[in-house]
């Protein structure tokens, strides 16, 4: 007897305009295990598997009417992730050997790479945006500020429960007010008994600037450094301000063109 095949729902798109921006949000389902979308991310990425749960055609697109941008995107995130080596066997060693002596990454692997699936990904950046590093901070104050929220949206890129041994995500949040658009896109990953890290990039413009700023910032902690209740642990918007600052990056994507200076 044939199995009853559920159809693929069709992905939902959401539009909005700001000012010279056009922003597109598409939300579709879980990457399924054969197809040309499959093929596509097995053919470019170098990792021996994927994430259980990957949203390939979750993208959030940023698009200035003068033909560049930014976009967030799961294939450009996983070209993040280290293929050839595990570092969390060398960042946790002896820690993570004994807590997870039976875990099949360490007795199965045949190929190492980084199975927590951490990654770097501040975004991908299209037409002639220049990146530079800057002093200049996000003004958190302003965000505070009651402003009408234009625009929403929330969705992953990918998720993966290590195999039972903890939590790997990548989320990707938007809001726009009148004055700004402000987005953040939060790497959460947790290994029971052993590490927990939480990378962040923020992104900042405000209405008639001629750039935007980004913030990246990796912070992580081994657990039994941590004295925090489970429910903090487990919950990628509480534990990331108790964990240790590894690494910060302040950048401005300046705009291209004479066009696109603030007015005065």
């Amino acid at each position: 007897m044939a199995q009853n095949i559920i159809p693929l729902k069709a992905p939902i798109t959401k539009k909005f305009q700001f000012g010279p921006w056009k922003l597109t949000s598409t939300k579709s389902h879980i990457l399924t295990s054969e197809g040309s979308e499959r093929e596509r991310f097995e053919n470019v990425l170098e990792l021996p598997q994927v994430p259980e749960m990957v949203f390939a055609e979750n993208i959030l697109r940023l698009e200035h009417s003068g033909g560049f941008g930014v976009e967030f995107n799961a294939l450009d995130a996983l070209k993040q992730v280290e293929a050839h080596d595990d570092p969390l066997k060398v960042a946790a060693a002896k820690v993570w050997q004994e807590a997870r002596s039976e875990c099949e990454h360490i007795k199965n692997v045949v190929k190492p790479f980084d199975w927590t699936f951490s990654t770097d990904y501040k975004g991908t950046t299209f037409g002639n945006i220049k990146v530079e590093r800057t002093e200049e901070r996000i003004d958190l104050e302003k965000l505070k500020k009651r402003e009408e929220i234009l625009f929403y949206d929330d969705f992953l890129l990918f998720e993966d429960e290590l195999s039972d041994n903890g939590s790997s995500m990548l989320n990707c949040k938007i809001r726009v007010m009148p004055s700004s658009f402000f987005i953040l896109l939060r790497f959460y990953m947790r290994v029971d008994d052993v590490i927990v890290r939480v990378n962040d990039t923020r992104l900042y413009y405000e209405r008639d600037s001629n750039y935007i700023l980004r913030e990246y910032s990796s912070r992580d902690d081994q657990i039994k450094d941590l004295k925090i209740p489970i429910q903090i642990l487990t919950d990628m918007n509480q534990v990331g301000p108790r964990l240790t600052i590894r690494q910060e990056k302040y950048d401005k994507l300046v705009f291209p063109g004479e066009d696109n200076k603030p007015t005065s």
